[in-house]
């Protein structure tokens, strides 16, 4: 029965090893980790699950600049604003032009409608 249960933990382990990214492995690399749990079934097993298993990052808190819903926004590294008064001025100048743009549709559209009825 042990024999089954190392086994299986060196299954699980070799097989974990061999999907991992080699970017994600921690403190040896990837083709190492391979060969320690490929020859040394428990005790290498044992050691990838403590030092070498890649740990998961935790999602970014709305502190870290995580838009809650938005997974897309949780990633490490991405851009979150710092000063408030320069984020506030790029929305303005964001809400003045779509403004300006809703003006110039309005009036292509008005001057569109004119040529349509005098046309005809």
């Amino acid at each position: 029965m042990p024999f089954a249960l190392v086994g299986l933990l060196w299954l699980y382990c070799l097989v974990e090893v061999i999907t991992s990214r080699e970017d994600s492995v921690r403190n040896l690399a990837k083709s190492w980790w391979l060969l320690i749990v490929l020859f040394f079934p428990l005790a290498g097993s044992i050691a990838w699950i403590i030092a070498g298993r890649p740990q998961h990052e935790r999602p970014l808190t709305r502190g870290q600049g995580a838009a809650p819903g938005f997974p897309e926004y949780e990633r490490r590294g991405r851009f979150a604003p710092a000063d408030p008064e320069k984020d506030e001025d790029f929305l303005r100048r964001v809400r003045e032009r779509a403004e300006e743009q809703r003006r110039r549709y309005e009036a292509q559209r008005r001057d569109e409608e004119r040529r349509e009825q005098q046309g005809d």
